[in-house]
């Protein structure tokens, strides 16, 4: 909406004196603004992959606490990431009779016994 004041600005991109015609305009043309949306939308993805990239270190961290922890009983997915196989394999096996899992809530565990007996047969 433009109006009948004039007011000196600086560009926030080229730090060049214009005139603005708009109390909240910020840039001093198309191309100023455009360059400036796009260092926006690079910084946006930095700070995305930064904060995946802590995501998934804490995540590890998280995998290897539960592992060096001395638990009797595993959910499959934690059965899986202790032997190194997808958890398919794991409900393969449940549903082969190669191990027991009991349902607990809305999990199923595993005796982690049985998983040191498969390599004992």
């Amino acid at each position: 909406m433009s109006s009948n004041i004039y007011l000196l600005k600086n560009c926030q991109q080229c730090n060049k004196t214009f005139t603005a015609r708009t109390t909240v305009t910020k840039y001093c043309g198309s191309s100023c603004s455009k360059k400036a949306w796009k260092l926006r939308k690079r910084a946006e993805k930095i700070n995305t992959a930064i904060s995946v990239n802590e995501i998934t270190s804490n995540s590890k961290d998280n995998t290897n606490t539960f592992l060096n922890t001395n638990k009797e009983y595993l959910s499959i997915t934690e059965a899986s990431q202790l032997i190194g196989v997808s958890r398919w394999t794991i409900q393969r096996m449940v549903q082969n009779g190669r191990l027991k899992a009991v349902p607990f809530g809305r999990k199923r565990i595993l005796s982690k016994k049985q998983i040191e007996n498969l390599f004992n047969e």
